[in-house]
């Protein structure tokens, strides 16, 4: 795949190939992505993904410049949250509160973002999505006419991109800095409650193990 450039606009020639061909993490199905793009919506799918299976519920992320911004999971929006947006008296789905939520954690940070969602794009979400500035977003599918209108964003410079959640990295991952090749053996170990689980003590509460869970995603995605 021809990027639109690399790190920076200067560098014209970028490239992304699978490694091993023919299996794509991710396709494209709107948009010309550049190199940091394609980083921003890897990273943020793996860490929606994480955080949406160790928790059980839809996960979001908001990704600027190969950081996340903020990422949450579904829940109640604030008033400030609900009047910013204009979510009509604060009633939201699951995967859309999620999104607002993440975006909330740094609203100035999150400004021309890119998106990810653990869950297939629904028509609250896109319709959300097309009165903010964002760049483009990457989720495991697409409700009927979602990715249409997403299309029209940014004059069709929106990036629309859907994830192979049953793709499997390979065991070993590799990173190319200043002339060295640097390869270890995947982190292969899966993101759960129990990894919080009490030496000594009293175990800690419901909502202190989720935030510590998602802070766990994040961490690994930065």
């Amino acid at each position: 795949m021809k990027l639109r450039y690399g790190i920076n606009p200067q560098q014209k020639t970028a490239h992304a190939a699978p490694m091993t061909p023919g299996k794509w993490p991710v396709r494209l199905l709107h948009g010309e992505p550049s190199f940091i793009n394609m980083l921003d919506a890897l990273n943020g799918w793996q860490l929606v993904r994480e955080a949406g299976r160790a928790l059980g519920k839809p996960a979001a992320a908001s990704f600027k410049h190969v950081s996340p911004a903020g990422a949450a999971v579904s829940g109640a929006i604030d008033e400030v949250t609900t009047e910013l947006y204009g979510v009509a008296n604060g009633e939201v789905g699951p995967l859309a509160s999620a999104y607002l939520r993440a975006r909330d954690a740094d609203p100035k940070s999150s400004y021309g973002d890119f998106a990810a969602v653990s869950h297939p794009v629904d028509d609250e979400l896109a319709e959300l999505l097309t009165g903010m500035v964002c760049d483009g977003i990457v989720a495991p599918g697409y409700a009927p006419g979602t990715v249409e209108r997403l299309s029209k964003k940014k004059n069709g410079r929106f990036l629309v991109m859907e994830t192979d959640d049953a793709f499997t990295p390979p065991h070993q991952e590799a990173r190319e800095v200043f002339g060295l090749r640097l390869t270890q053996q995947q982190d292969e170990v899966e993101l759960s409650s129990t990894l919080l689980d009490p030496v000594v003590g009293d175990p800690l509460p419901d909502t202190a193990v989720a935030d510590l869970v998602l802070g766990l995603a994040v961490l690994i995605r930065s």
